[in-house]
C-alpha cells in the first residue's frame, strides 16, 4: 500500500514543528506552503494528506541544513506518538505479535518508506525501502523512519532488546556528530553505505513476552485500528494522486506515467484509464505541476534563470525557456516579473 492512499494524524507534523521551534525557526517558515496553520495542529481530529507532511519536512531540511537531521528527529518518536497503533504494540503478548501488528497497520504510522519484515537465518530483519522523492527529503525520511522504528522496538520490547545491525544505504555525511549518542538508544552504531536500509535482531527475541501485555487492550486496539485505517483511506481521484506524487518527486526529474503508476500501486493501463475517466491526461498534469514548481523557484530572487533550469533538470536555459513558454505562453523572465 502507498502512503498516498491514506490520510494521516497531525501528530508527526506537531513533532516536526516543535523540533523546528527548538532550533529557533519561525512557525510560518516551518509550515510554509503546507496549507496548515499552527491552530490547525491543536485540533486532535484533524487529518492531513501525505503532501502536507512532506512540505513541512522539506521546509525543515532547508532551514536546518544539518547532517543526520532525520536520525535526530526520528529519535523523538515514541509509542505514544502513534496513538492506538502504539498502544497496540506495547499491549501485544510477544515481540512477534507486536511486529505482526505493526506491519499490518503501517498506514496508521507516519512512515514514508515501504516497510517489510522477514527471517534471514538466525536474524529477523526489518527493511525500509526509500520513497521516490527529492534526494534530500528521501535521506531525511529514511533516517527518520529507521531511527523511529529502532526506538519503538526498544520501548516495546524492553531492556532485554538490543539490535544486531542498523544499516543505511546512503553515505555518512561529514559532521553528523549526533551519531555518538545513538548507540545508547538502539545498542549499535548505524552502518552507512550498506546494501539496504534495515534493522536486524536475533530472531530468538521474537518469543519475548512483553511486560505490558494485555489481551483485552490489544484486541480493542486491533478493532479500532481496522476502523481507523478504513476511515483514513483517502478517497482521492487519480488526478489528485498524480498531482501529489509529482509535487514530491525529485525536482530534476520528470517522471513518466509508468513511474507514477508503479509508485501509486497501479498498472500503466489502469492509471491511464482512470485519468481519462476524469477528463485529464498525464501530460497535462505533468505540465501543471512542473509549471507551478518553476514559478515557485522564480519567486526566489536569489536564483538565476540558469540555476532554476539546472534544478529542474533541463540541459540548458534555452530548453527551460521553451518549456516555460509552452506552459504559460511567455518567457520565464516575464513570468518572474508578473509573479505568476
Amino acid at each position: 500500500m502507498s502512503f498516498w492512499n491514506f490520510r494521516r494524524s497531525a501528530a508527526s507534523v506537531r513533532l516536526l514543528l516543535e523540533f523546528g521551534q527548538e532550533q529557533g525557526l519561525d512557525v510560518s517558515k516551518i509550515l510554509a506552503r503546507s496549507r496548515l496553520k499552527e491552530a490547525d495542529l491543536a485540533d486532535p481530529a484533524i487529518e492531513l494528506d501525505a503532501s502536507q507532511e512532506l512540505c513541512v519536512v522539506h521546509n525543515l531540511i532547508r532551514a536546518c541544513r544539518q547532517p543526520g537531521l532525520g536520525l535526530e528527529v526520528g529519535m523523538r518518536y515514541n509509542f505514544a506518538s502513534y496513538g492506538l497503533w502504539g498502544l497496540g504494540l506495547v499491549s501485544s503478548a510477544t515481540a512477534a505479535d507486536a511486529l505482526a501488528l505493526a506491519l499490518r497497520f503501517i498506514p496508521l504510522t507516519f512512515a514514508f518508506c515501504r516497510i517489510s519484515g522477514g527471517l534471514d537465518g538466525e536474524m529477523c530483519t526489518v527493511t525500509f525501502e526509500a520513497p521516490d522523492v527529492e534526494p534530500a527529503v528521501q535521506r531525511f525520511l529514511v533516517e527518520r523512519d529507521v531511527a523511529a522504528a529502532s526506538r519503538l522496538m526498544k520501548e516495546t520490547l524492553g531492556a532485554e532488546f538490543t539490535l544486531s545491525r542498523f544499516t543505511l544505504k546512503h553515505a555518512l555525511q561529514p559532521g553528523a556528530a549526533l551519531l555518538a549518542n545513538h548507540p545508547r538508544m538502539c545498542g549499535v552504531r548505524p552502518e552507512f553505505g550498506a546494501a539496504s536500509n534495515s534493522l536486524s535482531f536475533d530472531s530468538k527475541l521474537l518469543s519475548l513476552r512483553l511486560p505490558q501485555a494485555n489481551p483485552v487492550t490489544v484486541a480493542m486496539c486491533e478493532r479500532a485500528c481496522e476502523e481507523l485505517m478504513e476511515r483514513r483511506r483517502a478517497r482521492l481521484g487519480a488526478a489528485e494522486c498524480v498531482r501529489q506524487y509529482l509535487a514530491t518527486a525529485p525536482l530534476n526529474l520528470a517522471p513518466d506515467l509508468r513511474q507514477a503508476a508503479r509508485t501509486l500501486g497501479l498498472s500503466d493501463r489502469t492509471l491511464k484509464r482512470r485519468l481519462q475517466d476524469e477528463g485529464v491526461s498525464y501530460r497535462v498534469l505533468l505540465a501543471e505541476v512542473r509549471g507551478r514548481q518553476a514559478n515557485d523557484l522564480l519567486a526566489d530572487d536569489t536564483l538565476s534563470l540558469t540555476q532554476i533550469a539546472e534544478r529542474m533538470g533541463f540541459s540548458d536555459l534555452s530548453s527551460f525557456s521553451q518549456a516555460y513558454k509552452r506552459w504559460f505562453g511567455v518567457a520565464p523572465s516575464l513570468g518572474r516579473k508578473s509573479g505568476f
